[in-house]
């Protein structure tokens, strides 16, 4: 048996190592670790960035949610059109002839013949075919970019105009006479799914950002449709608040929050939120309003205005018009598109059988150029851009 004094001291000495060990260290970790963690800095909650709303299945991935056209600046050629020249396609409707223009020199250096009443020359998704909307020939003529020759020609209802789905997994005729939205494989051509519309002359579109759906605007009804890209099916229609209205070009601008839809009755274009799709608001630009072209750096878009001769030119960021430019002597501007490298604006005369090419600084005329009978869409090619979405050139 201990002395009292060495109990005392031993009980004690316990009594005191069960406080520190009860107190200061948590079960299982010595003091070393307890000293360690106490020391260290209170963890950070990691951030997580919230994943983008999801987009059309198959679609490429949008590059800006700011820009939908950050793909499509001055000289961003893709690798699937670098090497081809660089010319001007114009479908003449009454001439059942396509006029090919070397931008360089402002000459015609060749005519081919195609199908009854070509409307559009419409590059294809994968950027490697252009397509000649023949509408009364019902068929589409394939032309390569690379060479110039004409391919093969496909026969296809009605084609009054061309878009393809961002995944490029389909093509979308605008059947106008035959009132239909037709989805057809965007290489055979054939059909996968025909679409009745109740509206009357369906004929230019334009997609929404993430590609899940798609606004058609309806010539001769005055109608606007939005279509389910997925679903093949239309989820929404409207008529126009003006009598007459007589819709055309549509297109989207580059925050995708706006679809802007060209008039050519109501001599202006209309503003619409295409998610709420709710009645537009119509911001008038001049007579016959009737093409849209967004410039290379997304900051302007230019409209043409068929009925007076002349390009409104919109500025996005202020969202109203910046200037006009009247093309010398008058003219009828229609549809086109702009350079590879931003500086030219192209657009057909419809009812001068020329072409007019548009400083796009200055808004001086460079050249009017002598084509067929009843020029409209024309296409000049290659664009920057990953792939196409149809009509004359819209790109992504």
């Amino acid at each position: 048996m201990l002395p009292s004094t060495t109990r005392t001291a031993a009980l004690l000495g316990g009594v005191l190592l069960a406080a520190l060990t009860g107190c200061g260290t948590p079960a299982g970790k010595g003091a070393s670790d307890a000293a360690t963690e106490a020391a260290a800095p209170p963890a950070r909650p990691k951030h997580v960035t919230p994943p983008a709303p999801p987009g059309l299945a198959g679609m490429p991935p949008v590059l800006d949610p700011a820009n939908v056209y950050a793909a499509d600046a001055a000289g961003k050629l893709s690798p699937a059109v670098k090497g081809f020249p660089s010319r001007v396609y114009v479908p003449n409707t009454n001439s059942n002839t396509v006029t090919v223009i070397d931008p360089a020199t402002y000459k015609v250096i060749k005519t081919i013949p195609v199908g009854r009443q070509p409307q559009h020359v419409v590059p294809s998704w994968d950027l490697k075919t252009l397509w000649v909307n023949n509408d009364v020939g019902d068929s589409l003529t394939a032309i390569d970019p690379a060479t110039g020759k004409v391919g093969k020609t496909v026969d296809v209802s009605d084609p009054y105009n061309l878009y393809f789905t961002p995944n490029g997994k389909y093509a979308v005729v605008m059947a106008s006479m035959d009132r239909q939205l037709v989805f057809r494989d965007a290489h055979t051509m054939k059909t996968a799914k025909a679409v009745p519309v109740s509206c009357a002359g369906v004929n230019h579109a334009d997609f929404s950002a993430d590609g899940r759906y798609f606004v058609v605007s309806c010539e001769f009804s005055g109608e606007l449709l939005k279509v389910d890209t997925a679903r093949m099916k239309v989820v929404g229609q409207q008529k126009l608040p003006f009598k007459g209205a007589m819709p055309q070009d549509v297109k989207l601008s580059p925050d995708g929050s706006t679809f802007y839809i060209a008039d050519m009755m109501a001599n202006g274009m209309w503003v619409l939120d295409g998610k709420k799709f709710t009645t537009p608001k119509l911001l008038p630009t001049g007579k016959g309003c009737h093409g849209l072209y967004v410039s290379r750096d997304a900051k302007e878009m230019y409209i043409s205005n068929r009925g007076e001769g002349s390009v409104s030119v919109f500025d996005f960021a202020q969202k109203k018009l910046a200037k006009k430019w009247h093309l010398p002597g008058g003219g009828s501007p229609d549809m086109g598109g702009v350079s590879a490298d931003g500086k030219v604006l192209w657009l057909t005369g419809r009812y001068h059988s020329e072409v007019y090419a548009i400083d796009t600084t200055s808004g001086k005329q460079l050249a009017r150029i002598p084509v067929g009978s009843g020029p409209h869409g024309l296409a000049v090619y290659p664009q920057p851009g990953r792939y196409s979405l149809g009509h004359t050139g819209v790109f992504r």
